[in-house]
């Protein structure tokens, strides 16, 4: 019996059956294993445990007794029925296995800070995370989701939790869906119409009003990038950029934090908005200064980034922040947009200044260039903003 002890966490590993015929030396050999392991926690991972009698639970009860946070994880559905059937998970925390998912052959529809999504099949999306110990991240971005569900944004719907790979996916049921990305690259003369339904969904996120405390606040996510690029920038330029961002009022309004043409889907015509880890309250100008970074900030240098990142061209990418900008503003008054675009670029560029630095920036030669690139685009965009308000 294979078990691991890290932090006074002492795990044991079950396989195979546990009947009547081998339940007593399987008790006896969890005995010796706890003896031997100084613990707080005890678990028993029954990832590959194929079945167990009566013998076997009453091997597991008399060892809850003894450890009182005893809990199973990782129990295969037929077992776990056995264990539900006779009340044990009434009893004791007992949480199913993951079903696994493949990534061969899936297709890559988006790519966040945190995950990539794929589609799997006709029927599946899967949000894939980066991080392998991410299993909380799902959690907190199923909550951040379903919050937004009930207060009436059509998102896409969350259903099942699966192990890809060594990491977790979140799983949604999609099955006709495509981005705005897709959409738009397959009918470009539809443009237009694309960014309407784009832009209406847009404006209902920020319209919608949010509990306080329910959602991250992005103005205390924004100020901590901007006294991080205070030591970074002209000292005058850092100090205004960070009153500039403080003198944003506060607003429990609805942003998405991430929202560009491969995050709205369509699915029998309904439009959807996917990918909720970034979900947060502020003002709009939070809103369109991600934007602005996804269709131009990030490839302010290279345009092939566009490509890259969106499916389509650096061209296009423009093209839709232009449009979808003087729509959501209702304005084609170019003062007026400039105005708007400038308060989007400080924030877009605030962000990506300290992004690169704290990617090891200072000392690469090409991401060099891109750290005074920004730094002389904020100096001349904040030395003539007078308010970020939107």
């Amino acid at each position: 019996m294979n078990y691991q002890n890290e932090d006074k966490t002492l795990t044991v590993l079950l396989s195979g059956r546990i009947d009547s015929s081998n339940a007593d030396a399987v008790e006896k050999e969890i005995s010796e294993i706890r003896e031997q392991n100084a613990h707080d926690i005890m678990i028993l991972d029954a990832d590959g445990l194929e079945y167990i009698s009566s013998a076997g639970l009453r091997v597991v009860l008399r060892l809850k007794k003894s450890e009182p946070s005893l809990c199973l994880i990782n129990v295969n559905s037929e077992v776990y029925e056995i264990f539900e059937m006779t009340g044990f998970t009434e009893m004791m925390d007992i949480k199913k296995a993951f079903r696994r998912i493949s990534l061969e052959g899936a297709e890559l529809i988006g790519q966040g800070a945190n995950g990539k999504v794929y589609r799997v099949n006709d029927d599946t999306i899967v949000k894939v995370y980066i991080n392998p110990d991410s299993f909380g991240d799902i959690q907190r971005e199923r909550d951040l989701a379903k919050k937004a569900f009930v207060l009436g944004i059509p998102t896409a719907i969350s259903y099942d939790i699966a192990r890809v790979g060594d990491s977790y996916g979140t799983v949604f049921e999609m099955l006709t869906a495509k981005s705005f990305a897709k959409l738009i690259f397959a009918e470009p003369e539809k443009l237009d119409y694309y960014i309407g339904l784009y832009v209406d969904l847009l404006k209902k996120i920020h319209k919608t009003l949010v509990k306080e405390g329910d959602m991250p606040d992005m103005k205390e996510v924004a100020l901590s990038w901007a006294k991080f690029d205070m030591d970074y920038l002209p000292k005058e330029i850092g100090e205004k950029l960070f009153a500039l961002v403080n003198a944003i009022p506060k607003d429990n309004h609805m942003l998405h934090g991430d929202y560009h043409v491969k995050n709205v889907m369509m699915q029998d015509g309904e439009t959807l908005l996917i990918d909720m880890d970034t979900l947060c309250v502020g003002n709009p100008v939070f809103e369109l200064g991600s934007m602005f970074n996804a269709y131009e900030g990030f490839s302010a240098l290279d345009p092939s980034v566009s490509s890259a990142f969106l499916g389509i061209s650096h061209e296009l990418a423009v093209k839709i922040w232009e449009k979808s900008l003087s729509a959501y503003l209702g304005t084609t008054d170019k003062v007026k947009l400039e105005e708007a675009e400038n308060k989007a670029k400080i924030i877009g560029f605030m962000r990506l200044l300290r992004r690169s630095i704290r990617r090891g920036g200072l000392s690469d030669a090409t991401m060099k260039s891109e750290i005074d690139f920004y730094i002389e685009q904020l100096v001349s965009l904040v030395g003539k903003t007078d308010t970020l308000i939107i």
